[in-house]
């Protein structure tokens, strides 16, 4: 399987990686697991690191799930989430983010894991600091 995935409930921090071609059944299965976990996965904060990963999908493949990632988006809140690009692949990876940006959540798309982690890390204290208020 070329993704690879730990959801740290602790942290609130879901934390993926894409190795080699991902597949349309690698994306749902992963999809899957995220949403076996609850809605409050969503909302936690996300790394994707891509850096290493291709898509291995059609153009209705990439459409279908931009569905069903929209879908997630009226579950309830979506996490913030950091994207490292795969090299070569910042345009599709575009399209498909414009997607995700639809969601109301800070988003950031990175070309290295470092400053990536740095960012999502930084949004931990975000959160904390807008939840804090809020009770």
């Amino acid at each position: 399987m070329p993704l690879f995935w730990t959801l740290d409930h602790q942290e609130r921090l879901l934390t993926a990686a894409a190795v080699g071609d991902v597949t349309r059944h690698d994306s749902d299965t992963f999809l899957d697991a995220l949403e076996a976990a609850g809605v409050d996965a969503m909302a936690y904060r996300k790394l994707f690191d891509g850096s290493r990963g291709y898509t291995a999908m059609t153009a209705n493949d990439l459409l279908a799930l931009g569905v069903r990632i929209r879908g997630f988006h009226a579950q309830g809140p979506m996490g913030p989430l950091a994207v490292v690009t795969p090299p070569g692949q910042g345009d599709l990876v575009a399209r498909i983010l414009g997607v995700l940006a639809a969601a109301d959540r800070p988003m950031r798309m990175f070309r290295e894991i470092a400053p990536a982690r740095r960012w999502i890390a930084a949004q931990a204290k975000v959160s904390i600091s807008d939840h804090a208020g809020s009770t």
